[in-house]
């Protein structure tokens, strides 16, 4: 071989890979729509404890900040950094659970972060209080808080991930809803069980030991889900990727691929994820001790409204899912982003005029702005990434940004109340994010109806797919 062919050879471009297959409902055999049944609800109902937990922490600070830190004029700010604690592991649970997801397969990760989850989840509800144990108490809170949210790291990426690998194509959006579902199933279980106990036994029966019950309720809901995903398999996307020797040859070739070849991904989910989590969290955990404490609502306007309003969300939810299938994933996304940087304050305002019906439409507002969030997320972040990276590139970027601006949220805005006596303050931190999310959203490439298949990213065929006829210009969808 000659110099001059040995150079040429070195300037050949590597040969376009073939246009992934598109999948579509009237594709999947019987037995592929059971599967796809299946694992909506193997994975939202896992989704559903996770966020049944969360919802019952934020429901209980109070308790909790006289069981575990013995009450005090600083026991619920401990409280709400022990919530914080948790986030703060999030990233360590992504970095290790999404490469390993995207190199031994969704489902054993979804198997190993099911069980971590019900187990920590559970033994809080049987850990000794701080008058009986002292400092140990709110120790063993952490720890178990810490592998929880080690746990999550890997959860909500992977049931995310696998839903969206197992859903046709022209209908991920729909599918993908599900997952928020589940999200909201288990945060308004959470909201309805603790004022169910509130209400039945007062303050005194809660602090003598029913705040135990919700977290226990856990087990039972947990030994479920675990049961069906030890039935589920891998999607075809990851096994086909898998057999073409497409996917990573290691957890860590996985991590230093996507960190060094898709850091524009990461940094647009991480964006994203920056105004999701914060909407969510204070919306559904922080309101109830904003509407008590700071607002004075009385219990069952403040945490009754609340469970109305996510009863309303969760039958939005599949109907948004459906829409971002037709019309697009991002006009959805831009709405939403764009409201939240022009309606939170005024929200708060209502809600501080001390009237029910003020404090419905505030709150009816900033739920409105969120369902139109959640509707799609399951089936954008997933596209964001090929195959090859996609746990992980989900796992990381979701889990950072969470623990850096979620999981603190809730701490940082009751300071800034409590410090500056501006009640406005949960507003003016939504419009903040509003922004970030923005800028985040506008950076997306349009993904509905693409393919999930193939090394590249979803959605950068487009021009080779217009070309071929496969999408009309100008439209986001494929019938």
């Amino acid at each position: 071989m000659t110099a001059e062919s040995t150079t040429a050879d070195r300037k050949k471009k590597p040969k376009k890979s073939k246009l992934p297959e598109l999948t579509r409902v009237q594709d999947f055999t019987p037995e592929q729509r059971k599967t796809v049944r299946m694992s909506i609800v193997g994975s939202a109902l896992g989704n559903a404890i996770e966020w049944f937990d969360y919802g019952v922490y934020g429901y209980l600070t109070v308790y909790i900040s006289t069981v575990f830190f013995g009450g005090g004029t600083n026991a619920l700010i401990f409280t709400f950094a022990t919530f914080a604690v948790s986030f703060l592991v999030r990233p360590l649970g992504g970095i290790v659970l999404g490469p390993l997801g995207d190199r031994i397969g969704r489902q054993k990760v979804m198997v190993i972060t099911i069980i971590l989850m019900t187990v920590c989840t559970a033994a809080i509800g049987v850990l000794p209080t701080y008058n009986s144990v002292g400092i140990l108490a709110p120790i063993l809170l952490i720890v178990l808080r810490m592998i929880q949210g080690f746990s999550t790291g890997g959860e909500y990426g992977g049931a995310a991930v696998f839903m969206a690998e197992h859903a046709p194509d022209n209908r991920r959006g729909f599918f993908g809803s599900f997952l928020e579902f589940g999200t909201f199933s288990g945060a308004t279980a959470a909201a309805i069980l603790c004022t169910a106990l509130e209400l039945n036994f007062g303050d005194d029966g809660m602090l003598a030991g029913w705040w135990r019950l919700p977290f226990l309720c856990t087990l039972p809901l947990g030994l479920v889900a675990l049961w069906i995903r030890t039935k589920l398999e891998d999607p075809d996307v990851f096994t086909e990727a898998a057999e073409s020797n497409e996917t990573e040859s290691s957890a860590f070739s996985a991590f230093k691929d996507m960190v060094r070849s898709y850091w524009r991904q990461l940094l647009i989910l991480m964006g994203f994820v920056a105004l999701l989590n914060v909407a969510y969290y204070l919306v559904l955990t922080y309101m109830p001790t904003f509407l008590g404490k700071t607002l004075h609502y009385g219990l069952f306007e403040a945490t009754g409204t609340l469970v109305i309003v996510q009863l309303i969300i969760m039958g939005l939810i599949p109907f948004m899912g459906r829409l971002s299938d037709k019309i697009g994933r991002k006009p959805l996304l831009i709405t939403a982003a764009a409201g939240y940087i022009i309606l939170p304050v005024p929200a708060v305002m209502l809600m501080r005029q001390g009237s029910f019906g003020s404090m419905f439409i505030g709150l009816g507002i900033l739920g409105l702005l969120l369902v139109v969030l959640v509707g799609s997320v399951s089936s954008t972040l997933p596209a964001l990434f090929p195959t090859h990276v996609r746990y992980t590139g989900f796992a990381i970027g979701y889990n950072v940004s969470t623990a850096l601006f979620a999981g603190t949220a809730s701490t940082i805005v009751e300071s800034l109340v409590e410090k500056t006596g501006n009640t406005l303050m949960p507003g003016f931190y939504l419009m903040v994010f509003g922004v970030i999310g923005l800028a985040a959203i506008l950076c997306m490439r349009e993904t509905a109806g693409r393919s999930l298949r193939g090394t590249d990213p979803p959605g950068e065929d487009d021009e080779e797919r217009v070309a071929q006829g496969q999408i009309p210009i100008g439209y986001t969808n494929i019938d």
